[in-house]
């Protein structure tokens, strides 16, 4: 019988030729994986700053630098040979308490507002705060030529009947004033709080019968200081607190201008690019130079981090960066946002922030350090509203002082000082209460007035609630006329950052044309906004039932099949750009049907975007959590209110009512959260800019002079933080 066959592996074993897997490598060459081509990525020669001219100024910089320390450590080494010995230093990557202070030392935060500027070193514990306001000598002052503020639709007479005749701001303003005094009454019995029934005839009528009292110059401990103008040899121009206590009336006379306004700049008050960055250029100047006792040929040893809006114009940032380094020639400059920067001072990795300013209020959510782009709003009213609101109501209750205008300088400061002491949404504080304010003019005795107040204290702040108690007509005044609108490079299109969130709040104010062919171009150029429907805002997710904003790829349409007959007189569209150059269609393709960005854009323009800041607060949350219900809670729990307008007492409170009436669900938690440690909540967002320009990993966003001398405002697309 023949022995069975062996296999050829048992043969190898047995002659000790078998092979084994020991993993012991071949070769020391590195095992590159395939590509996945269904997923990778890379930005070799996708960004600007690795071409080789780039490139090679970058390392003849590194070069000259390392030759430069090599010289310093030579040096040293000869005058003490010791010295490497004897003191080490830290090591490497390491930063000692002196040398972080030292690079704090050497780097400004720039806060610019509507209403104040403020600006300070990293390493100050609080900014150094100023109105951002400048005065020019001019022919007239601005309450010469504007119409006063509150403005009146009839004459105020100083008879005690001058009321008879007819509401003072309108019939519109009267009847949404008793509305909102109706609905506090009602609330109020509701909390189980004492009205009076006859509380608005109690202070009318003392309003109406107290005079004011005079007090000569000498008996007034706290008389104002004026600003002399010196008639002989008057300066050019004032700015900061300098310029709001110049007299009205003096000689010669001086106009005051604000060049940031609603958060962009002020084209209204303007007619030339060159004198609105010129007069920002001349605040922050003098501003650096008084408050920080820096030079301005000092600037090219700082470097500068620049707060700007969520939702912002590219034309003012673009402008703020080449003015801060070609005018001031700062070293480097860094850019963040306002919420994210309000997020760094807090200390809050997650949470919706509702800044609430002068002129304008931002929400926008942050979520691990990012903006979440979808959820920008950015709405065009804020504190001095407010004012105007409160002003308008204490003039209907006959104040005694009834010829206030806020375009006098002594006014606006007096009209901010009783908001500030009176202006609450406490209900606890409502009733017939007593007061006296001190009214003092340049050149004039000083006047005490005696009033009463009753609810207008608390209807006043609700008009963040009721934005449409009030005129927002002005406010388009000037737009577009000095800066374009942005365009694309390579489209043509408008390119100005827009969130869905505001999309559809746009969407919901522009007139929709009516069935009837007459009303539809009457509607379609008013710039009063109606009151936004609440419809899509029943629950969360279904705020796009109410508007439209599906994203549309194109606006032509789709090409027809060869060899199809286009439809009888229709051409091949030619879009224009910006420049007047044309971008031609697909061949055969219709006329589009809607609308053209270009024309969606200058819609927006025409629409002054308000809504009630409670719905609004929701709407955000929605856009930002896309339907996940997780974060809907994470960010109903984490609401942050920061800016000077959140300084009413009670704000919180009541907002946090409001909320919870939208989602009365008990499974949301809603917590508005206050700035920790006692911080004030107007300098937070300058806190957290402070903070941000201390971080090694905001080293990527500096934006530097040889940089910026190449590829220009370019660089924006990949230094920022968000996508610019």
């Amino acid at each position: 019988m023949a022995p069975p066959k062996k296999s050829g592996r048992a043969l190898l074993r047995e002659e000790g030729l078998e092979r084994t897997d020991n993993n012991l490598r071949t070769h020391s060459w590195p095992v590159i994986p395939m590509i996945n081509q269904k997923n990778y990525y890379t930005e070799y020669l996708k960004r600007e700053d690795q071409i080789m001219v780039f490139r090679q100024q970058q390392e003849d910089l590194l070069k000259a630098q390392a030759t430069l320390l090599d010289k310093e450590k030579q040096a040293s080494i000869v005058t003490d040979p010791m010295a490497m010995d004897i003191d080490r230093g830290p090591e490497e990557g390491e930063e000692t308490a002196e040398q972080e202070e030292a690079l704090g030392s050497k780097v400004i935060v720039i806060h610019t507002g509507s209403q104040n500027m403020r600006i300070g070193l990293v390493s100050d514990a609080l900014p150094k705060t100023f109105p951002n306001c400048i005065a020019r000598t001019a022919d007239k002052a601005e309450y010469e030529e504007e119409e006063r503020c509150p403005k009146r639709m009839k004459v105020a007479e100083e008879d005690e009947d001058s009321d008879d005749e007819g509401p003072l701001f309108g019939e519109e303003f009267e009847s949404q004033f008793n509305t909102m005094s109706n609905e506090l009454k009602v609330r109020m019995r509701h909390n189980k709080r004492r009205i009076l029934p006859n509380s608005r005839d109690l202070v009318l009528s003392y309003n109406r019968r107290t005079p004011p009292e005079t007090i000569k110059e000498h008996n007034d401990p706290y008389r104002v200081e004026w600003t002399d103008t010196g008639k002989n040899k008057a300066p050019d121009h004032f700015v900061g607190n300098e310029a709001l206590r110049i007299p009205d009336n003096s000689t010669p006379r001086y106009r005051l201008f604000w060049p940031i306004q609603y958060g962009n700049f002020n084209e209204r008050d303007y007619q030339s690019k060159r004198r609105v960055l010129e007069d920002v250029s001349v605040i922050l100047e003098e501003g650096i130079k008084r408050e920080l006792n820096i030079e301005k040929k000092d600037l090219k040893l700082y470097s500068a981090v620049l707060v700007v809006p969520d939702l912002y114009d590219k034309n003012y940032v673009t402008e703020m960066l080449n003015l801060l380094l070609k005018e001031f020639w700062f070293a480097q400059v860094c850019i963040i946002q306002e919420s994210l920067a309000a997020t760094f001072g807090a200390g809050f990795s997650q949470a919706c922030i509702v800044d609430i300013g002068a002129q304008k209020t931002s929400i926008c959510c942050v979520e691990e350090g990012m903006c979440v782009a979808e959820s920008r709003l950015n709405l065009k009213y804020g504190g001095q509203d407010v004012t105007t609101a409160l002003m308008q109501m204490m003039l209907s209750y006959s104040f005694p002082y009834r010829d206030i205008n806020l375009r006098r300088r002594y006014d606006f400061l007096l009209a901010e000082e009783l908001k500030a002491k009176y202006a609450t949404l406490n209900d606890s504080d409502i009733s017939v209460q007593a007061h006296d304010f001190h009214l003092r003019a340049p050149e004039q005795d000083t006047k005490k007035y005696h009033f009463k107040t009753y609810d207008e204290v608390m209807l006043a702040p609700l008009t963040h609630f009721k934005p449409t108690i009030l005129s927002h007509e002005e406010k388009l005044a000037g737009r577009r006329s000095v800066w374009e609108r942005s365009y694309d490079l390579y489209d043509g299109q408008p390119n100005d950052p827009l969130s869905t969130a505001q999309l559809s709040l746009y969407q919901s104010l522009i007139p929709r044309p009516s069935s009837a062919g007459n009303d539809s171009t009457a509607n379609m150029g008013t710039t009063t906004p109606a009151r936004p429907s609440l419809a899509g805002f029943g629950g969360f997710g279904a705020h796009l039932t109410a508007v439209d904003t599906t994203p549309r790829s194109s606006i032509a349409g789709s090409p027809a099949p060869e060899g199809t007959p286009a439809p009888p007189g229709t051409t091949t569209p030619l879009v224009p750009g910006p420049g007047g150059i044309p971008h031609p269609g697909s061949v055969g393709a219709p006329q589009p049907t809607g609308p053209t960005p270009v024309e969606q854009a200058e819609d927006r323009d025409r629409v002054v975007p308000i809504m009630p800041l409670d719905v609004a607060i929701v709407e955000s949350i929605t856009h930002a959590a896309k339907g996940e219900e997780k974060k809907i809670k994470d960010f109903l729990a984490s609401i942050m209110v920061v800016g000077g307008g959140s300084l009413v007492s009670g704000f919180n409170h009541q907002l946090e009512e409001r909320i919870r009436a939208l989602k009365p669900s008990k499974e949301y938690q809603i917590i508005i959260g206050v700035p920790p440690r006692e911080l004030d909540p107007m300098v937070i967002v300058w806190k957290g800019a402070s903070v941000f320009g201390k971080l090694k990993i905001s080293n990527d966003s500096w934006i530097r002079q040889n940089e910026y001398d190449i590829l220009g405002s370019r660089l924006l697309t990949y230094k920022c933080l968000w996508t610019f």
